[in-house]
């Protein structure tokens, strides 16, 4: 099966390393300011067109950002060139609106509490003005549509109060009077001389209402739940703009948008006896062009490649990507750090980007014999991975992403660390960045080069003796496995990145 279009070449080398600079900081911390559980970002996700940018935090909270620089500069080219100042040429956000996408809940047959936390977002089709996304934490899915509300109010009466009299027909006292239907009183009429009823009806005219300004309004469309027994990890939108799947350890759904209350599952890893049980289901996510393709990782460190047109059940798959293992290389802590995390397409469906603990690999869905490129990320952590298995930090799940012309790639590190690599072939870019308003005030000076493979087993770069320190990370500081940059995004159509450090949303660009 081929799943990628054959004639597409593979990314040229970009000619200059990406010089990367400080943007914009939403929710910077003061110094000695304590992070409150509930405001650590949990997910981010650009639109389609990058305009729009969405973040989820463990609270529940969708917030939304646009994008400003493209509406300051206006006008025509003359006007533009008639300004002294240069016109900004990266993505600049504002705040735009937030809501609570989820509350805690508690599954009563169970006895399990369900955390409010947004694990993944997605962007849907925009239509007529309005923005559609999907939230969700560990068991349900929402679809929700944000829409501009223009507020009306009434700027003038319908009465002239230079000419009305009362209100042309005032109520008697007198009970006997009778009544018009509205509550007031016939006494009134046959009172007020007939000049002054003509003039109270002259003043008449109808009520002038108009929009003064506008209000964000999000609403809950539809709510998919009751699909998962266990953790969802991912969401992913098909690019027939119809359908999208739900993933958790054990089962893909798939769903149709209009549809909330059925669900057909596409791939189901549980055995007849959960003690057989040797992979789970880590990330799952669509071709971005081929409706008909998507791809889940496992725990186990392989990608398997899914045809929907081969059958209703996709038990069996059409390609396995894995990385044959090093022979005399297997320790207690392989199958742990071969796990991966995230998974991403590339613009153009044939590159995948996997995440593992220790590496970053990039692959062609053509090519199944092993990865095109591995990029080391955490190789001087390995002599610690005792100490990351009892604190529990050799879990965590770091994500991963590619820039839209599928040059460059990033993956978040410890002590709000993010690695920037150059992907095309013969790169030797490696670039670390720290999430503050310097972010290259920790740069390594001398970054690992990625190793590239085709299959074999001598994929590490080699360590150069005494460069592991026991308490230091690969820049000479100390380590920090509290503070971990694990979400982060590239803008669809530019060298932007916005990553997330605790509660806080940094922007650079280059």
């Amino acid at each position: 099966m081929k799943g990628g279009d054959e004639a597409m070449p593979a990314p040229a080398a970009s000619s200059q390393p990406l010089e990367w600079k400080f943007s914009q900081v939403f929710g910077e911390r003061t110094a000695g300011e304590e992070v409150q559980e509930v405001d650590i970002i949990s997910a981010i996700e650009f639109d389609k067109m990058g305009d729009h940018l969405a973040t989820g935090d463990r609270g529940g909270r969708v917030v939304l950002f646009e994008r400003t620089d493209r509406k300051d500069h206006g006008g025509t080219r003359k006007d533009l060139e008639k300004k002294d100042h240069s016109v900004s040429r990266h993505p600049e956000f504002r705040y735009k609106t937030e809501f609570q996408s989820h509350e805690p809940e508690f599954d009563y047959l169970k006895s399990l509490e369900i955390e409010e936390k947004i694990n993944k977002i997605r962007w849907c089709q925009t239509a007529n003005g309005a923005l559609f996304l999907l939230s969700t934490n560990d068991k349900t899915i929402k679809f929700w549509k944000v829409q501009e509300k223009k507020i009306k109010k009434i700027s003038s009466m319908n009465v002239d109060a230079s000419k009305a009299v009362g209100n042309g027909c005032i109520a008697s006292s007198s009970s006997s009077s009778p009544h018009l239907p509205n509550g007031g009183s016939c006494d009134g009429l046959y009172n007020h001389p007939s000049n002054d009823l003509l003039g109270a009806i002259s003043s008449l005219r109808l009520q002038l209402v108009t929009s003064q300004e506008t209000s964000l309004l999000a609403r809950c469309r539809r709510v998919y739940a009751h699909a998962h027994d266990y953790h969802i990890n991912s969401i992913s939108n098909n690019s027939d703009g119809e359908t999208f799947i739900s993933a958790d350890d054990l089962r893909i759904n798939l769903w149709n948008l209009e549809i909330s209350n059925q669900s057909f599952n596409i791939v189901d890893v549980k055995p007849a006896n959960m003690e057989d049980l040797t992979e789970v289901i880590t990330a799952a996510e669509f071709h971005p062009t081929h409706c008909n393709m998507l791809a889940y990782s496992s725990s186990k460190g392989s990608i398997r490649l899914v045809d929907l047109r081969q059958s209703a059940l996709c038990d069996s798959h059409a390609k396995l990507f894995e990385e044959p293992e090093a022979p005399g290389s297997r320790s207690f802590f392989t199958e742990i750090i071969a796990s991966i995390s995230d998974i991403k397409f590339g613009k153009n469906g044939r590159y995948i980007l996997s995440r593992d603990y220790m590496t970053l690999k990039l692959w062609d869905i053509n090519m199944d014999s092993g990865p095109v490129t591995t990029f080391q990320v955490h190789e001087y952590l390995r002599p610690k991975l005792c100490d990351l298995y009892e604190n529990d930090s050799i879990f965590d799940k770091f994500e991963c992403c590619l820039s839209g012309d599928g040059l460059h790639i990033t993956t978040g590190s410890y002590s709000n660390l993010f690695r920037v690599f150059g992907s095309s072939p013969g790169s030797t870019e490696a670039t670390t960045l720290e999430a503050s308003k310097n972010p290259t005030r920790r740069q390594v000076q001398t970054p690992s080069r990625p190793s590239r493979s085709l299959g074999s087993s001598l994929t590490r770069v080699v360590r150069r003796a005494g460069s592991e320190s026991p308490g230091v990370d690969a820049n000479g500081n100390p380590f920090d496995f509290t503070t971990k940059l694990l979400h982060l995004a590239w803008h669809p159509v530019e060298n932007s990145i916005a990553c997330a450090a605790a509660n806080s949303l940094y922007m650079y660009y280059a």
